[in-house]
């Protein structure tokens, strides 16, 4: 494969809800260019996009692809996202190291959940953008609704049409390129061939308007084409040109394009705008840096690369993609992982299709492309020259919106889960895993019920370990709301050396979050100080243990005031009962209480969800504190207890079919309604007795 250098590289994110046809765009795409032999089917299984065998089967997909294709001597890199709701978050990914995300938008179901999340994800990287109206083929396509959809709800008239579909529904096979003035009538065949013929009677004046609105939007860009268009009434093409890919690159213009990805109609001419409106890599700016530097995209800067996916599953040593951010990367150099400081020699460069690797000996500043057998490399990680100080920011993730604990059905996999884990963490971002040692629990935590079971099918595939789910435990809290005394004598004797010691406590409630405090106050000669630290240890195991219904013992104050000790048989492991089992029983004649997390969560809706997703906080015990406005949603802010909070996130999807969002963080502590704490209470003694 010949070397294309920064000028001639063009990367594009194929971004937008599930269902809207980018895996079959970017298959139209390379089938169109000859990088396959086939046009393949999603219901098939025979895309280059969806090659795992989870995404065969559900018919979706689940990863995200680097797809690569020659359309007029420019080299169009392809990252096909998922769409589904539960993967869609991986599409960040993708939006960092591209140039111009499409997204793609069902003619006929306009505007859906994953174009907002899509557009979002895009805004925040600064990501210049279009959109692609697609299905024209289906019967009820209706593109001019679609397109206003698209400008009432993302920029008005900056939204611009470059190509008018002529004849949509079944028969459509004609588009008109509004930049040329031209009509091409597609190649019933499927191969994306087309030829030119004259734009229709009923279509001239819409394509006029719309050519007339496309250059007055251009032209109010930038001040001195807008001199040019009030002398001439019009752009020469090349100012149109020129003024459209810089107004794209700057977000004042997203263009809007008409295709039938199935049937491949569209498609070619789609190609050759982003050849001619797509920014090359260095027309945009380098993805922000921990550091202030001196590197721009091309070959003269020091050799810097981004890794921003890994698939460790069925490739040896792993496969690591990555964007060369600047400078030529050619195989065997040695870079530095900046994260590390570990040097990695580069040793096979990919230029990739789906699962198909092709070995390039050099590659150019902005091009996109994988290596293998690397050693201490992660997504997220940067590797440069050793003399180059540079660490491009972390792509932050969506944080996750189900949580599960999971545990291994045999105990021989029980030490081998973590490494399985921990691969599947590696490869996929927004799935986390966790061992929280106060819940005795492995977390487990995702985008949504599939992504955990898609990771569950994985770890059975490639770990051999069949693993069971359970609800989370909630770290509930108990404490005290009254003040109580205790004297407790412990004494053993077992026919050599005794064990005795005699503690007496005082015990208080301490203030909300002020956690265990311990003080001693004796006074005289009764107890040895010596023995105050093991008092300490086992007043701070009583509490680490629980006492009410094994749950940690916080917001309390405990005073050693007085006791007794033997001359013989007093010992630090007679003082440390002791104390233990005064706290215990001082902290139960205490009036004590349990208290649960609660968490400031926020929600965002469209509004005509609102009022059930209210009603649905009321019945999780939740109280709203605010309701505002964030872009086209809703948002509210309320405060639940986590409790309530188990699989919220599918709840939500499922009320709001599919459009609602939601984030939380843990706010405090509360008391426990005294029917939650009975029923805690009596769960924790049946468990006792269970065991």
């Amino acid at each position: 494969m010949k070397e294309f250098h920064t000028k001639d590289i063009r990367n594009i994110s194929l971004l937008g809800h599930s269902s809207t046809g980018k895996t079959s765009l970017a298959e139209a795409m390379l089938y169109a260019k000859d990088m396959t032999d086939r046009l393949g089917r999603i219901e098939e299984g025979t895309t280059k996009s969806d090659y795992h065998e989870d995404e065969k089967e559900r018919k979706h997909s689940i990863n995200y692809t680097l797809l690569h294709l020659i359309h007029k001597n420019k080299k169009i890199n392809i990252i096909d996202n998922p769409g589904y709701l539960d993967f869609i978050a991986a599409s960040k990914s993708s939006i960092r190291v591209t140039d111009m995300g499409l997204i793609t938008v069902n003619s006929k179901n306009g505007i859906e959940t994953g174009t907002d999340l899509s557009y979002r994800f895009a805004e925040e990287e600064n990501l210049p953008l279009g959109f692609i109206i697609n299905k024209l083929d289906s019967e009820d396509s209706n593109f001019e609704e679609t397109l206003n959809q698209v400008q009432n709800n993302y920029g008005g008239n900056s939204v611009v049409p470059l190509q008018l579909p002529v004849n949509e529904g079944p028969e459509f096979n004609k588009v008109i390129d509004i930049i040329n003035m031209e009509c091409y009538e597609y190649a019933d065949d499927n191969s994306g061939d087309y030829k030119k013929v004259d734009i229709p009677d009923d279509m001239a004046d819409r394509a006029e308007e719309l050519r007339t609105e496309l250059v007055e939007s251009i032209a109010e860009t930038d001040e001195e084409l807008l001199e040019i268009f009030f002398e001439e009434d019009t752009l020469p093409e090349d100012d149109l040109k020129r003024g459209l890919k810089n107004a794209i690159i700057s977000r004042d213009i997203l263009p809007v394009f008409a295709t039938d990805a199935y049937n491949n109609i569209g498609v070619t001419n789609l190609l050759d705008l982003i050849v001619g409106t797509a920014p090359a890599p260095s027309e945009v700016e380098l993805p922000p840096t921990e550091e202030e530097v001196d590197l721009t995209p091309n070959d003269d800067s020091p050799t810097s690369c981004f890794v921003y996916q890994t698939l460790l599953e069925g490739h040896a040593g792993g496969l690591f993609f990555f964007r060369l951010m600047s400078g030529t990367l050619e195989k065997g150099m040695q870079l530095k992982n900046t994260a590390s400081k570990e040097t990695e020699k580069i040793g096979e460069i990919y230029t990739t299709n789906g699962d198909q690797n092709q070995s390039v000996e050099k590659i150019h500043a902005g091009d996109l492309a994988a290596t293998s057998k690397l050693k201490d490399t992660k997504t997220n990680t940067t590797l440069c020259k050793e003399d180059v100080n540079v660490t491009f920011t972390d792509i932050e993730y969506p944080e996750p919106v189900i949580r599960e604990a999971i545990e291994p059905k045999s105990r021989s996999d029980e030490d081998k889960i973590k490494d399985g884990l921990e691969s599947m963490q590696e490869e996929d971002p927004t799935f986390h895993y966790e061992f929280n040692p106060e819940l005795k629990q492995t977390i487990i935590s995702g985008q949504g019920n599939l992504h955990l079971k898609i990771i569950l099918n994985r770890l059975k595939e490639s770990f051999k370990i069949d693993t069971e789910l359970t609800a989370p435990k909630i770290p509930y809290r108990e404490t005290i709301r009254k003040k109580a005394k205790a004297e407790y004598r412990h004494k053993k004797q077992s026919g050599g050396a005794g064990q005795f010691a005699e503690v007496h406590l005082k015990i208080g409630p301490n203030k909300r979050d002020g956690g265990v405090e311990f003080e001693e106050t004796l006074r005289g000669q009764n107890v040895d100080r010596v023995f105050v630290p093991s008092v300490e240890e086992g007043i701070r195991e009583a509490c680490e243990e629980g006492i009410l219904a094994g749950y940690k013992v916080t917001d309390v104050k405990a005073d050693f005031y007085d006791g007794q000790q033997h001359p013989v048989d007093s010992k630090d492991i007679a003082f440390h009962i002791a104390g233990k089992k005064a706290f215990k029983e001082a902290f139960m004649d205490a009036n004590p209480i349990i208290l649960e997390p609660i968490y400031h969560i926020e929600v965002l809706i469209p509004n005509e969800y609102m009022g059930d997703v209210m009603s649905d906080i009321s019945g999780r015990r939740g109280k709203v504190e605010n309701m505002g406005t964030e872009g086209n949603f809703k948002k509210v802010t309320a405060k639940v207890p986590l409790a309530e909070l188990y699989h919220y996130g599918t709840s939500l999807r499922s009320m709001t079919h599919g459009a609602g969002l939601y984030h939380r963080e843990f706010s405090h502590y509360s008391k426990a309604p005294s029917e939650k704490q009975k029923e805690i209470v009596e769960k924790a003694n049946q468990d006792e007795d269970d065991n």
